[in-house]
């Protein structure tokens, strides 16, 4: 929607504006415009179609998600480094229906850029792992797995994993 750099003018603008309030005397309002400004800090670390995106990725829609993506015309510029990790990893857990390859590429920017959940690495090194045993590159695919295992302390993906290595004795 805004610039990222556009919601931190609108930040600073509406707590001096905030300020003014409580000079004057108006308590009230100066909260009022204290709290609201802290929506735009909010979505400055939480990009607000990647949030969409990923509300239309727990529904299982891609074609959604792919819409909501769409809408971040330069991720560079108006992501911020973790935003632009997560952008990458919706993108690679959607090629990964069709283009391996490009599926590929996406999760590898998005391990570079990073991202904040240690599930989420897991899922993205998994991926990786899957990509890697159907290119037929059985050590990389060992250790991405290995990676994964390490990573998921919730026992969440124990069952993928397993069956992935099980998959990687017969190749």
């Amino acid at each position: 929607m805004f610039h990222k750099n556009i919601k931190l003018a609108l930040t600073l603008l509406i707590n001096a504006y905030a300020v003014y309030q409580f000079v004057e005397g108006e308590i009230g309002n100066g909260i009022f415009l204290i709290l609201f400004s802290l929506i735009f800090v909010f979505l400055y670390f939480r990009n607000e179609f990647i949030l969409l995106a990923f509300l239309s990725m727990r529904k299982q829609d891609l074609a959604g998600t792919q819409k909501w993506l769409d809408k971040i015309k330069n991720p560079s510029a108006s992501l911020i480094k973790k935003q632009e990790g997560y952008y990458n990893y919706l993108l690679g857990i959607i090629n990964s229906q069709t283009n391996l390859s490009v599926a590929e590429k996406h999760f590898k920017k998005a391990l570079q850029f990073g991202l904040t959940m240690s599930y989420d690495i897991a899922m993205a090194k998994l991926s990786l792992a899957g990509i890697a045993m159907q290119k037929r590159r059985k050590v990389e695919a060992t250790k991405l797995l290995q990676e994964a295992k390490k990573l998921d302390k919730q026992q969440m993906l124990t069952d993928q994993i397993k069956m992935m290595q099980q998959q990687l004795k017969k190749i």
